[in-house]
């Protein structure tokens, strides 16, 4: 018996991202307490290297691995590193707070990147198998984080809310990738959809098996009704965590969902078509109009979390290229805003103060005026404002969803964008029109300054040049799916 050695080549990424993190976890082991910077440092350096790896291995081709199990598209290449740099953007955000908080160690790292690497993993899965792995590692490294602050019981709680509804999600489905198993007799995602197109599986079995992957991917989307943890865990983990958990994760869900539904499910569109325009109708009216009554504006921003995941289900929904593309652009717009928002949050906390209300923002533009433009451009840019991302984000989805015939959801989908608006609109007038609670400046590290001054220029100018990154988006489903 042979066994032929895998092509490790697509998988270089995550291979060394496996052996940074074991190499940064024993060298944290002998690092002095007040040297913790160093070990900051070298995650960095990790990532830098990981996106070296994946912009320096970009082929433009579709390569696979491991007997099929593994494969390495433009999507694959495009999301990760994607996720890259929402994770370097975290940490980088997140160091003073960290600081302050006695998060700055060296378990805090060693999760994420554990987390980032289950995300790989999940966005260059194909078969059931390697999906469902690189889930379970982000799922139980995002649970450790969101408890990692031992003496807070409000993160203890939010860790166990959400580690009950994410084996549960598991749960249904495992048992909905079961029963696609059952019906075409194979894992692997190209097989499957190969048996579903020739008519070899059991039709009835396979809509079953699809409604329980459908709505173990909802979960891990956190669209309703399947959004309970989402509100909970924004609000009790760490603000540190919150905004790792709104970014990166995001992008390997949305992974799941194409290789779930573009790929091995496409032939029955026209059964989750219909599945996923009940949820993203759900989403976006309870998302906004429970998000206006909140006073918390981790809570909040949760709330808007399920709205705009609403929007990216429309780009899906629609069933075409270009809507997939549609809704890859969404994602990468929802990161960056995403990142910007908790970032300014980050900004305004300090030691023994949670920045966590919104009557923390009054008065923003007499204490900071340029931060106050930048919270500014964020919330209009989540508002889908002209000359902002987020504008052309939702314009691109729902031009998708008017290609595909649907105007009533079209319409539907403006309305609740108007309704939204509101609490947006809200922040605004907290920062500008009201006086400030505290009079202190706002005191940020040289890097934090700069990075978010660059995340709201990139919002910006997206906003006004969006083609390039389309275009990206565009060739990437394109190569991926049609290649």
């Amino acid at each position: 018996m042979t066994f032929a050695t895998p092509n490790l080549v697509p998988a270089y990424p995550e291979i060394f991202l496996l052996v940074a993190l074991g190499a940064i976890l024993l060298f944290d082991l002998f690092v002095a307490e007040t040297s913790r910077f160093l070990t900051y440092a070298y995650t960095q350096l990790a990532l830098l290297a990981t996106a070296g790896f994946l912009v320096l291995g970009a082929t433009g081709s579709v390569l696979t691995t491991f007997n099929g199990m593994f494969i390495d598209d433009p999507m694959a290449r495009t999301l990760k590193l994607v996720g890259v740099v929402a994770v370097a953007l975290t940490l980088a955000y997140s160091r003073a707070y960290n600081q302050q908080r006695g998060l700055y160690r060296g378990e805090f790292y060693a999760l994420i990147l554990f987390a980032l690497l289950g995300i790989m993993v999940m966005i260059s899965a194909n078969h059931f198998l390697t999906l469902y792995l690189g889930l379970e590692l982000l799922s139980l490294s995002l649970c450790a984080l969101i408890a990692l602050q031992r003496d807070s019981a409000r993160a203890t709680e939010a860790a166990m809310k959400y580690f009950v509804l994410a084996a549960l999600a598991s749960g249904l489905l495992l048992y909905g990738m079961s029963m696609l198993y059952g019906a075409t007799g194979s894992l692997n995602l190209g097989l499957v959809a190969n048996a579903i197109s020739s008519g070899a599986a059991d039709p009835a079995i396979l809509v079953f098996g699809l409604v329980f992957v459908v709505a173990g991917l909802a979960f891990k989307l956190g669209v309703v009704p399947f959004h309970m943890w989402v509100p909970d865990v924004y609000e009790g983990a760490p603000t540190a965590v919150t905004l790792f958990v709104s970014t990166a994760p995001k992008v390997a869900a949305f992974a799941f969902f194409m290789r779930m539904l573009g790929g091995a499910l496409s032939p029955m569109v026209a059964d989750w078509q219909s599945m996923l325009i009940i949820v993203a109708m759900l989403s976006m009216l309870v998302g906004n109009v429970t998000a206006i009554a909140q006073t918390n504006i981790k809570r909040m921003l949760a709330y808007s979390t399920i709205s705009h995941m609403g929007f990216l289900l429309l780009g899906i929904l629609s069933g075409s290229v270009g809507g997939f593309a549609a809704a890859m652009f969404y994602v990468v717009a929802y990161v960056l805003m995403s990142l910007g928002g908790f970032g300014l949050i980050l900004l305004l906390s300090r030691e023994g103060f949670e920045a966590d209300q919104l009557e923390d923002l009054k008065g923003l533009n007499k204490r900071s005026p340029w931060y106050a433009f930048m919270m500014l451009l964020i919330m209009i840019s989540m508002a889908g404002v002209p000359v902002s991302v987020g504008f052309f984000a939702k314009l691109a989805v729902l031009s998708a969803v008017l290609d595909a015939g649907m105007t009533w959801l079209v319409v539907y989908a403006v309305l609740m964008s108007l309704i939204g608006a509101f609490y947006y609109l809200r922040v605004i007038k907290l920062m500008y029109m009201d006086e400030p609670l505290q009079s202190e400046p706002l005191v940020a590290e040289t890097d934090h300054r700069i990075l978010m001054g660059l995340n709201a220029v990139a919002i910006l100018l997206l906003g006004i040049l969006p083609q390039p990154l389309f275009d990206l988006c565009t060739i990437s489903i394109t190569h991926s799916f049609h290649g």
